[in-house]
C-alpha cells in the first residue's frame, strides 16, 4: 500500500465532501464517491435499472466521449496521491481514468467549476477492476475540487483523494480546535492501533460507535498506550477534552497529556517536555473536558493513557499561531 493511503481523505464525507456536479448517474448515485464506509456488494439484487452498486455507475455509452464528476473536497488542501476504487465493477469498470485539480473560493456552481482552471493531478491511466488503482501526486498546490473523468464509461465505487489540510486562515476563529484533521493537525505516531485508528480521534463530530474512535489491544505488561498529535500550528492550549463516548468496558483508567515545541526541543529528551495535564481518572462513556494552566507553546502533544483501552475524540481548544497558519495557506495557493 502506498505511503500516501496514510494520510486524511480530503474528499470524504467525514469533512464534508461531496459531489457537485455529475454528467451521467443512470446506474449508481456518483455520491457514493465520498462515503467513507467500504463499498459493499449483494448479487442478484436488481432494481429497476440493474444490478444495485455501492458506487458510480453510468450508463453504457454509444457515441465519442467520457463520464465526469467532480468533487468538491471537504478539507481543501494538498494532494499526495489517489484511489480510484473499483470495487465489485468487474465487467463495467472503465479502463482508463484521469483525475484534475482547481482552487476556486467561496462556492462555485456547476458553471464556474465548467470555466475553472483545472490541472492534471493523475493523467489518463489505466485502471483494474474490483480493485484499489493508487496513483502519487506530485503537487504543492492547494486544491478545493477535484474532477473524475472515466473513459469511456463503467462504474467506480470511491474516490479518495489523499493529503495534507491547508485551511484558509481567513475563515478561522482566534480559537479552534488545534488537535482538529480539519484543521490541519494530523497523527504523528501511536503506540497501538489494533482496534482503531487514532486518526479517528481527530475528526469532524462526535464518535458514532466504538468503532469510530482509537482503540488499543489489552496489554499484558507495565506499560502503557499513547499517540502522538502534531497540532495543526504551534499553538497555546486552553481546553482539552477527552471524550470515551462508547467505551464502556475498555475505556482508559485515566490519562496525561503533554506538550513539547519541536522548533526548540526534541521529541526523544524527556526534560523539552511539559504538562499539560497531570495523571487524571476517566470515566467511561463520558466526554471530559479539563481546563489547562497557563503553558508554553506546543507544536505537539501527547495523550498517554493508562495503560490501555480506547478514546473516542480528542479536542484541544487553543490559539494556534496565525502567521504559520498563513504562511502555509500562502505558499500553497
Amino acid at each position: 500500500m502506498e505511503e500516501f493511503t496514510r494520510l486524511p481523505d480530503l474528499a470524504s464525507r467525514i469533512f464534508g465532501g461531496g459531489v457537485v456536479y455529475a454528467n451521467d448517474e443512470f446506474f449508481a448515485a456518483a455520491d457514493h464517491l465520498v462515503d467513507p464506509a467500504t463499498p459493499v456488494f449483494a448479487p442478484q439484487t436488481f432494481g429497476h435499472k440493474g444490478q444495485v452498486y455501492d458506487g458510480w455507475e453510468t450508463r453504457r455509452r454509444r457515441e465519442p466521449g467520457h463520464d465526469v464528476a467532480i468533487v468538491r473536497l471537504g478539507a481543501p488542501g494538498v494532494v499526495h496521491g489517489v484511489d480510484i476504487d473499483t470495487a465489485f465493477f468487474t465487467g463495467n469498470y472503465p479502463p482508463y481514468a484521469s483525475v484534475d485539480g482547481c482552487a476556486l473560493d467561496g462556492y462555485p456552481d456547476a458553471k464556474q467549476l465548467a470555466e475553472a482552471d483545472w490541472v492534471p493531478l493523475v493523467p489518463r491511466s489505466p485502471l483494474a477492476g474490483d480493485s484499489q488503482n493508487l496513483y502519487a501526486v506530485d503537487s504543492r498546490q492547494r486544491f478545493t475540487h477535484v474532477r473524475l473523468t472515466i473513459y469511456p464509461d463503467g462504474g467506480v465505487a470511491r474516490l479518495r483523494v489523499h493529503g495534507d489540510v491547508v485551511p484558509d486562515p481567513r475563515l478561522l476563529p482566534a480559537v479552534i480546535d488545534v488537535a482538529a484533521a480539519e484543521h490541519g493537525a494530523r497523527i504523528a505516531s501511536c503506540s497501538n492501533m489494533f482496534y482503531g485508528h487514532p486518526q479517528n480521534m481527530i475528526n469532524p463530530g462526535l464518535a458514532r460507535s466504538m468503532g469510530d474512535g482509537w482503540e488499543t489491544s489489552r496489554r499484558r505488561d507495565d506499560g502503557n498506550d499513547w499517540v502522538l498529535v502534531q497540532l495543526a500550528a504551534p499553538s497555546v492550549v486552553e481546553l482539552a477534552e477527552l471524550d470515551t463516548s462508547h467505551f464502556k468496558g475498555n475505556a482508559p483508567g485515566s490519562a496525561t497529556l503533554r506538550g513539547i515545541d519541536t522548533r526548540t526541543g526534541l521529541l526523544d529528551d524527556p526534560d523539552d517536555w511539559f504538562e499539560l495535564l497531570p495523571q487524571i481518572r476517566l470515566s467511561p462513556d463520558t466526554r471530559h473536558r479539563f481546563p489547562v494552566p497557563v503553558v508554553p507553546v506546543a507544536t505537539h502533544v501527547r495523550l498517554d493513557i493508562f495503560p490501555d483501552g480506547g478514546m473516542a475524540r480528542l479536542r484541544l481548544y487553543g490559539r494556534p499561531d496565525d502567521a504559520v497558519l498563513r504562511a502555509r495557506y500562502e505558499a500553497t495557493t
